[in-house]
Formats: structure tokens, C-alpha cells, sequence
């Protein structure tokens, strides 16, 4: 079974911004944005149940934010940086900066 993934030019700005929105998919993304190689999915800090964090990750692939791969019975995660920098440019630095500045301020 292969996963889909949106092209480039079908990602949607309301469809990636809706994914964004949310506190656990925004700390998912952070996570990947900080660090460029591919995480499990049970490598994430996310206080929910398995299935919540399962529907996380699937909004995140299915907007185009993320890209996930198959590796045994693993998902690997990857942020799609390049493809949503070049649909719409400045859009994660927008998101992730706000983001990082209260995460700093919060400690």
C-alpha cells in the first residue's frame, strides 16, 4: 500500500495552514524542522493516544507537509521544506518562528 502524498503544485494553502493549526501537528513540525533527518513516528514528544497521533501524522502527509516512508513496520517522517518554500515562500519561517520565540520564553 502506498501512501499518498499531494505534488508540489496541488499543495493548498488552506489545507496546509488547517494542519498547522494545531498544537501537536505545529510541535511535530517543529521537530522536524530542526533536525533534517527522518524521525519514527514514536520519536515525537506528543501526549495523545496512538490513534490521535496516527490522525496527526496522516493531516500533516495528506496537506503536504510531511513525507513519510515505509521502513518495515516503521514510518519515517520527513518535513517537506523545499517543496512548501517553493509553493509558499516564507510560509514555515512565518509559522515556525512565532513558534520558537514562545517556546524560548515559556522556559
Amino acid at each position: 500500500m502506498s501512501l499518498y502524498h499531494p505534488a508540489t503544485e496541488d499543495l493548498e494553502l488552506p489545507t496546509v495552514l488547517h494542519a498547522l493549526s494545531d498544537p501537536q501537528r505545529l510541535r511535530i513540525v517543529r521537530k522536524l524542522s530542526a533536525d533534517p533527518e527522518p524521525r519514527p513516528c514514536g520519536g515525537f514528544d506528543v501526549n495523545v493516544s496512538k490513534s490521535t497521533c496516527t490522525h496527526h501524522f496522516r493531516v500533516l502527509r495528506e496537506a503536504g507537509v510531511i513525507e513519510q516512508q515505509q521502513l518495515g513496520t516503521a514510518r519515517l517522517n520527513s518535513l517537506r521544506r523545499d517543496d512548501l518554500d517553493r509553493r509558499f515562500p516564507g510560509l514555515l519561517d512565518a509559522v515556525l518562528e512565532p513558534a520558537s520565540s514562545q517556546a524560548g520564553a515559556a522556559v
